[in-house]
């Protein structure tokens, strides 16, 4: 697959989403840029956040205004009154 891009004059690229999708890159993923032979190259960071860190971010980003502390989430799973 081969996509021409513009990029911006604060030095932005979108990724298409199919792009994004083929690749399994996700919003707030980190990503590594790797140059070689004049070609850039765009992957997955290695240190990628947990699943538990990644649902936590996507439960901050769609409810912003949870009132639940971590504690009493806890008591939940763990079946206490």
């Amino acid at each position: 697959m081969i996509l021409t891009m513009r990029i911006t004059s604060k030095g932005q690229v979108t990724i298409p989403k199919a792009v994004r999708e083929e690749a399994g890159l996700h919003p707030g993923m980190d990503v590594e840029f790797t140059i070689e032979d004049g070609k850039v190259q765009v992957s997955r960071s290695r240190s990628q956040p947990s699943a538990a860190d990644e649902l936590i971010a996507r439960l901050q980003r769609s409810r912003p205004h949870f009132s639940m502390t971590t504690e009493e989430i806890m008591e939940l799973t763990r079946g206490e009154d």
